[in-house]
């Protein structure tokens, strides 16, 4: 996690120095400001800046703002840039010290209710945790989303969802893919039994298909579990590399958000098309060897003009399996203008653990 903090006053200062520590500890990308008078004695960056170009810049690069100060200088300081929960970052506030501390923003999808609590274990401090399914002690879907690396399809059902739990009315549960753990007791789980005529009328669905319907209202989750394997002519246009992909997508129902990455060969390490498809859509690029796709067991489809150019016979298929972990070969080779295209998808379960 990418983390920004900034404290005000000395005592702050003192605070922000212990998380700042702490979190480097933890294994995260932190950064820690101070007043100038204060910053040098606490081993923080001086704030030389206004503060709202801070929580701007804090925005647009951190996943996680944590002020150490008062709760109305975070919420000035961060109000023209708040602008929805799917991409906010994290916003946490503690007192200067640390005996309160404030989820404020994106509690769920951006993990500020977590990271409250770490914070308060950090100063010893008292997590203050305000979203009502946490209060209540219900199942967030939100904060099972982000946990199992998926994507919500449409907020609207997520909010109703929410809503339902709340006021007690039951809720649909199917997966796609194998559960790990139990499925908490508000949720009413596909083939689970029941009166007749008692299935819901919203309800939640995993699954890589778009198409899914199991309950009238399906509030779809995306787990990012699939993997494109691109090959292409040299210097072919992003454009033309993202239409065969999303039409290899479409084949299966599956929207883009579905992607974890994509794969090549090395030859293709700096292909701009593929660099620009995968910028666009925030995409890890990975590129493996000849003898390194080679060596990827299974059934491929050879090309003897492949094998000639590159020294493997399949490159697309063989490298989405080899980027999706040694998943399975979901689509074959699917070509088109000099575009090839496979997709794998990885072993993967929903967790509740």
């Amino acid at each position: 996690m990418r983390l920004s903090l900034i404290s005000f006053t000395r005592h702050g200062a003192m605070v922000c120095q212990t998380l700042f520590y702490g979190f480097l500890k933890g294994g995260h990308d932190c950064r820690a400001w101070g007043m100038a008078k204060y910053a040098a004695a606490y081993g923080l960056t001086p704030l030389e800046e206004p503060l709202a170009r801070w929580c701007e810049k804090g925005f647009a690069e951190a996943d996680a703002l944590v002020f150490v100060g008062a709760c109305g200088i975070a919420v000035r300081g961060i109000a023209p840039f708040v602008k929805d929960k799917r991409t906010d970052p994290a916003v946490v506030v503690t007192d200067e010290q640390g005996n309160y501390v404030i989820s404020l923003l994106s509690g769920h999808i951006g993990g500020a209710n977590e990271l409250a609590v770490k914070v308060a274990e950090m100063t010893g401090g008292v997590p203050v945790v305000t979203t009502a399914t946490d209060v209540n002690g219900l199942f967030a879907v939100d904060v099972f989303a982000r946990q199992n690396g998926m994507v919500i399809e449409n907020m609207k059902y997520a909010k109703a969802v929410s809503a339902a739990l709340l006021d007690g009315e039951p809720v649909g549960f199917a997966s796609r893919f194998p559960v790990r753990g139990e499925i908490p007791p508000q949720l009413l789980a596909e083939g689970g039994g029941g009166r007749p005529g008692t299935r819901p009328r919203l309800g939640i669905a995993v699954t890589l298909d778009e198409t899914d319907q199991p309950y009238p209202d399906t509030l779809r989750l995306y787990p990012r579990i699939v993997t494109a394997g691109i090959g292409c002519r040299r210097d072919t246009p992003a454009e033309l590399i993202e239409e065969k992909v999303l039409e290899a997508l479409a084949l299966h129902h599956m929207p883009v958000c579905c992607l974890a990455g994509a794969a090549s060969i090395d030859l293709k390490a700096r292909e701009e098309g593929i660099l620009a498809f995968c910028r666009k859509y925030g995409l890890p690029y990975r590129v493996y060897t000849a003898q390194q796709l080679q060596a990827v067991p299974g059934d491929f489809s050879p090309s003897s003009f492949v094998s000639s150019v590159t020294g493997v016979d399949n490159v697309c298929e063989r490298a989405a399996v080899l980027a999706s972990g040694g998943g399975r070969l979901l689509q074959k080779k699917y070509v088109g203008d000099g575009v090839t295209v496979a997709l794998a998808v990885k072993d993967w379960s929903a967790d509740f653990e």
